[in-house]
């Protein structure tokens, strides 16, 4: 094992005897353990460093440093809106009075939150264009699956049993046919065509009276705007079939178009990519869903409602939760209790900071930011996937003529960039695209920012020409050189055991 390796452990740390029992809780009476049965006593000690309190406050720190993160790094993960998030709106989230509502209390003892989820349902609605939202779903692939089966809820409801199948688009994301698939629908693939907008005539071919709906995403994953958008959704409508969006990329037209103006009938939102909340590590998420008037009755519960004071004979008007009487043909509770409350704060005191001209300048910048990046990665020599078409908030390069003459692939150079500071784009997606980079630059990041990563870029270039290995056998600086991702794979050992004495 290497030092750099060996450093990474903190049993490496451990010397016998030693540790912070100042820090320890009081131990259990011992007619407390007398209680316990026989088969759930220990054998044997459980195996745990045992390290002085800053032998771990060094460790830890350590290891955070050896992070690439938004807070350290520009991290131009395609399709992934890996952003800056405020820390006003994280702070707000962690108010007291925030913190210390239980989510079963009243909804009298909570009516500061409720009106806050309300305006936060408002404000996504006129954003989308949508009739309805609910907050409840917990991450982007949650809030996929509450859209198809509220598609699916819809044909039940109409005795239209027969729609099972859900189209999917080539540059569709990989959630999309998983979630079709998890609400016992078929996936059917649709192509793309050579100019990246969706094949029409092969969507005519798709659809039928089996079709449930399409999954696609505006600007897709191929970082190009569907032009033809207004026409699918005629094709789709036409055919009995209902539109889901996939809310990946709303960062690209925010406050500019609205998917419900473009067809769409339900849309998740992915509350922790375009709405302040730090994206990654699986998690916390919010995955909110719009839906157009057809889908109103199945929304997920709970939704949060507002009486108004007229209404009531009262000074303020009250706010409480929808429920099953309220919604009887909801798809249901997909939570415990109304969503990840703090990410929901964290989205809606982000839009209240940004207003309706703030949200429109996050789109303008993450375009601005993605088309001069990709024209200065081309002035340097490389070579974009889609040169005719303007980019949306992000663009895909390929790597596939520098693989061919030089024998680099996108692999190498995403791992290069590690070494000299960047974290690499989202490599080999979309995959109908060879040896490709997605990326998306955002709109947070500066134009120094944006030139540096350039300047990183061409030197990489340079080195795939003159010294490939140089790239071949990247990173050369991090603790962790090239793994064998396929045996890490296939052989994962996360275990650690202590060695024979």
């Amino acid at each position: 094992m290497s030092l750099a390796l060996r450093e990474r452990l903190i049993f490496e740390y451990s010397r016998p005897g030693r540790g912070a029992r100042g820090q320890w809780p009081e131990a259990p009476a011992r007619s407390a353990l007398d209680a316990l049965p026989d088969g759930l006593r220990r054998q044997r000690r459980p195996l745990l460093p045992e390290v002085s309190e800053l032998d771990a406050l060094r460790h830890y720190t350590r290891l955070s440093q050896l992070n690439f993160s938004i807070d350290t790094h520009f991290y131009p993960l395609g399709s992934c809106t890996m952003k800056y998030n405020p820390r006003a709106c994280n702070a707000a989230a962690l108010m007291p009075e925030f913190l210390g509502r239980h989510p079963l209390a009243p909804v009298a003892q909570g009516q500061g939150f409720l009106a806050c989820m309300y305006e936060l349902q408002e404000m996504l609605k006129a954003v989308t264009g949508m009739r309805g939202v609910a907050l409840s779903p917990l991450a982007g692939a949650h809030g996929e699956f509450a859209g198809v089966a509220m598609i699916r809820a819809y044909h039940r409801a109409r005795d239209d049993l027969e729609r099972d199948e859900i189209i999917v688009p080539q540059a569709a994301h990989g959630t999309n046919p998983a979630t079709a698939t998890m609400c016992g629908c078929v996936a059917r693939e649709v192509a793309v065509g050579a100019d990246g907008d969706a094949d029409l005539e092969a969507l005519r071919a798709a659809v039928g009276p089996k079709t449930a709906g399409i999954m696609l995403t505006n600007p897709s994953t191929l970082g190009v705007f569907e032009r033809r958008i207004e026409e699918v959704a005629r094709i789709v409508h036409q055919a009995g079939g209902l539109l889901y969006y996939d809310g990946a990329n709303l960062n690209a037209i925010l406050g500019k178009v609205r998917p419900g103006d473009m067809g769409f009938d339900v849309i998740h939102m992915n509350l922790h990519k375009t709405f302040s909340t730090p994206h990654g590590g699986g998690g916390p998420g919010a995955g909110a869903v719009g839906v157009s008037a057809r889908l109103l009755p199945f929304l997920p519960l709970p939704i949060v409602a507002r009486e108004p004071a007229a209404e009531r004979g009262a000074e303020a008007p009250q706010y409480r939760w929808l429920g099953e009487r309220d919604l009887p043909q909801s798809i249901g509770r997909l939570t415990s209790f109304g969503g990840n409350a703090g990410v929901l704060l964290r989205a809606y005191v982000y839009m209240r900071m940004l207003g309706r001209e703030g949200m429109r300048r996050v789109a303008e910048y993450a375009t601005l930011n993605a088309n001069y990046l990709s024209a200065r990665l081309q002035q340097v020599g490389f070579e974009a996937a889609y040169p005719q078409r303007r980019a949306s908030h992000e663009f895909i390069i390929t790597l596939k003529r520098a693989e061919q003459d030089y024998g680099v692939t996108a692999m190498d150079v995403a791992k290069r960039l590690l070494d000299l500071g960047f974290h690499a784009p989202t490599t080999y997606f979309p995959m109908l695209i060879s040896e490709c980079l997605l990326i998306e630059p955002t709109e947070t990041e500066s134009k120094q920012t944006l030139d540096a990563f350039v300047n990183a870029m061409a030197q990489i270039l340079r080195e795939a020409r003159e010294d490939p290995e140089q790239l071949h056998g990247a990173p050369h600086t991090l603790p962790v050189r090239r793994l064998d991702d396929v045996r890490a794979a296939r052989e994962l050992n996360l275990v650690y055991r202590e060695p024979a004495t």
